[in-house]
């Protein structure tokens, strides 16, 4: 049933500081509820279960949006798949222990697209989850995703706790990670390019064939879809959110060259992993309750892009 949130409310926005978390904080100072709990790394691991206990029993939050965690690139997935693992695991395993001992009224935990099966059709349905093999590049995070997501709806079936669960789409947009080993693809390329046109480099190599599709949703849409989900959500199912259509690599590599650096030239190297092959999402549900994305790529690329220009790598992403 919908509930609307209020000034007096105490949110909790965990990874504040983050690409999602920044942008959640912002989206929700903007709609009048001023009363966002925050709490650096410094000042609280989310891994260290006591600590976080201890840190909601005195802050008493009425809700949280779980958006902590560490992310990366198909790069970084690969050369740390443990870390990926691992530390996800335990931020949301202590966060969900922690807003169950303290009655929180209602949680949202943020997942992946990941988490659906590498060869899934498409687009991807909420119900095709653990339907299939996950892709093995990024299968680490992908199994604590899974476990996060699956962790909410134990806590609502053991405990009645109103937690629910986001699988929201590739990401981008104003205060991403720009680091040529960790970054998603988006910000990724918008460095390589940019970094190729200081240097007169007349071509730009890009990972893989190029034909993989994917699906990229602004991250000021994804603030706006966690303050509806929070006051128009209430189900046990994990729920997707995008913008239900595509492009290739290819084309997005040329979305981009021609906002940074038009004279570069497409160079495809197809030593390196490609990943899934697709990953578009169904977002029928997220239609049906009322909500869509506002973003157009192109411009949020290049939004994205002039920001870069301004800041350069000044993200504190996590």
């Amino acid at each position: 049933m919908s509930q609307t949130l209020q000034p007096q409310d105490r949110i909790f926005v965990t990874g504040h500081r983050g690409l999602v978390g920044s942008h959640v904080v912002s989206r929700l100072h903007a709609a009048g509820l001023g009363n966002v709990l925050s709490a650096s790394r410094e000042q609280l691991d989310l891994r260290d279960g006591r600590a976080v206990e201890s840190w909601f029993a005195e802050a008493k939050p009425d809700y949280v949006i779980h958006t902590a965690g560490k992310v990366g690139g198909i790069g970084a997935n690969i050369a740390e798949p443990v870390d990926f693992c691992y530390d996800n695991l335990l931020i949301q395993a202590t966060v969900l222990r922690a807003a169950w001992q303290s009655n929180v009224k209602k949680l949202l935990y943020l997942a992946s697209s990941c988490v659906y099966p590498r060869d899934c059709p498409q687009p991807m349905r909420e119900e095709f989850l653990l339907t299939g093999p996950l892709e093995t590049t990024n299968e680490g995070y992908a199994l604590a995703k899974i476990a996060g997501l699956k962790s909410c709806q134990y806590y609502r079936r053991q405990y009645g706790c109103n937690f629910i669960a986001a699988l929201p789409t590739n990401l981008y947009g104003p205060g991403d990670k720009f680091d040529p080993q960790s970054s998603h693809v988006i910000p990724s390329l918008i460095l390589k390019f940019h970094q190729a046109r200081l240097a007169g480099e007349q071509e730009v190599s890009i990972w893989g064939s190029g034909t993989p599709r994917r699906e990229f949703l602004h991250v000021a849409d994804l603030a706006d879809a966690c303050s509806f989900l929070l006051e128009n959500y209430d189900d046990e199912e994990p729920i997707n959110v995008g913008t239900g259509t595509d492009v290739s690599i290819a084309e997005l590599a040329a979305i981009i060259r021609d906002i940074v650096y038009p004279e570069a030239q497409l160079v495809f190297d197809s030593t390196k992993p490609d990943g899934t092959p697709r990953k578009l999402l169904d977002v029928t549900h997220m239609q049906r309750l009322g909500w869509k994305p506002q973003h157009e790529l192109k411009a949020g690329i290049a939004e994205t892009y002039a920001w870069y220009l301004q800041h350069g790598n000044t993200s504190k992403n996590g």
